[in-house]
């Protein structure tokens, strides 16, 4: 290889040339990823990772990661409301009804929200949808 010119490539400009083909939402997805896998219960990492693996419309992974943020604060209303969005989604349809109501009991009062949210129409034909919201809009 001497009169080649060529020098072998480092590990870090292997890497750096990985990163610099990634899309922002895949470097955001790994980032975040890395870093839960050091810190589990950080619950602000969890709720970006989460987001992002809606957006990337990994709704089963998403499930995971909103269940984890429901599990360390159990009362957090907007949480319970983003577990049903992601039950929803992966039409695990009582379990996200059960989400959604746990969501208005604990507090989420965006009620004309909760009726444009394209991710609980999987949901929203269901006749305990249509009850929650009656039953909770009149408190």
């Amino acid at each position: 290889m001497a009169g080649s010119g060529k020098r072998p490539q480092s590990s870090t400009s292997t890497a750096l040339g990985r990163l610099a083909n990634q899309t922002q939402q895949d470097f955001e997805l790994e980032f975040f990823a890395g870093i839960l896998d050091h810190h589990p219960e950080y619950v602000e990492a969890l709720k970006v990772h989460a987001k992002n693996l809606a957006q990337a419309k990994r709704h089963d992974e998403g499930v995971e990661f909103d269940s984890r943020i429901t599990h360390l604060r159990p009362t957090d209303s907007l949480a319970h409301y983003n577990l049903a969005c992601s039950y929803a989604l992966t039409r695990r349809l009582d379990e996200a009804l059960e989400a959604l109501r746990r969501a208005v009991e604990l507090g989420y009062r965006d009620f004309t929200f909760i009726q444009q949210d394209r991710d609980l129409d999987p949901v929203r034909k269901d006749p305990r949808f249509r009850a929650i919201l009656r039953e909770f809009k009149s408190r």
